[in-house]
């Protein structure tokens, strides 16, 4: 371990793992460094980002409409219970187990664990727009689509990336068990303690952790970077 990162301990060794390759404990091959974390990392969001947008491009369209034409918010509303439910790992067991390992399969599992707050947050949001300002659009002949499109949608904008965000981070951390699935992802070096070593898992549970964390500030930016801004002088007036 270098002399900077010495007196951190383990958490030091795991920092060095991260950039610098390492024998593996079961010997022979050489483990850890940029390279392989980079490796690791781009499946690790590949994955995540598969399985976020096909649950995005299910989930909103069918939530905007259900929303809009006021109806299915049982069915919305309790999408997230459900969700909170079922453990990730018994959902991703369930799809090995019946429909076998691999890329896809884990890419559904993991879509099924991203639908609920999507769908919950998107269908809320909806149904919050004011009636009198959807009235309003009605009256000025606009036609259900262009309400949805025009009206709806961007009013809603801050409560669905509040969904996405939510998601997004159960994603990105649930794929860490993707390695019992047959995909290899930053969980590798966590479960296979044997090949990696105890530096080696710690050093992937902080880069998951990091990649969590920044999942969540950059939709949260993109959040406001997509908020009308009506809605933002709306928010600081309430809160002064």
């Amino acid at each position: 371990m270098s002399t900077t990162l010495a007196f951190l301990g383990e958490f030091g060794n795991a920092i060095e793992f991260i950039f610098n390759e390492h024998e593996s404990p079961a010997g022979g091959a050489r483990v850890g460094g940029l390279s392989e974390t980079w490796e690791l990392m781009w499946e690790h969001l590949k994955l995540s980002g598969a399985a976020m947008g096909v649950a995005c491009a299910f989930s909103v369209p069918l939530a905007l409409w259900l929303g809009h034409i006021g109806k299915g918010g049982f069915l919305a509303i309790n999408a997230s219970n459900v969700g909170r439910a079922v453990p990730s790992l018994a959902l991703i067991a369930f799809f090995v187990a019946y429909l076998g390992v691999g890329f896809t399969n884990l890419v559904l599992a993991l879509v099924l664990l991203a639908i609920p707050p999507i769908l919950t947050n998107t269908y809320t949001g909806v149904r919050q727009v004011d009636r009198e300002t959807v009235d309003a659009a009605r009256g000025m002949g606009m036609t259900g689509a262009q309400i949805v499109r025009r009206v709806e949608l961007p009013m809603a904008l801050p409560l669905i990336f509040g969904g996405i965000r939510i998601s997004a981070v159960n994603v990105v951390a649930t794929a860490t068990i993707a390695p019992l699935a047959g995909v290899v992802t930053l969980g590798d070096p966590i479960i296979n303690v044997n090949t990696y070593g105890d530096e080696g898992r710690l050093a992937a549970a902080i880069v998951v952790a990091l990649l969590a964390v920044v999942t969540e500030v950059s939709l949260a930016a993109l959040q406001r970077g997509v908020t009308p801004r009506g809605l933002k002088l709306d928010r600081r007036e309430a809160t002064t």
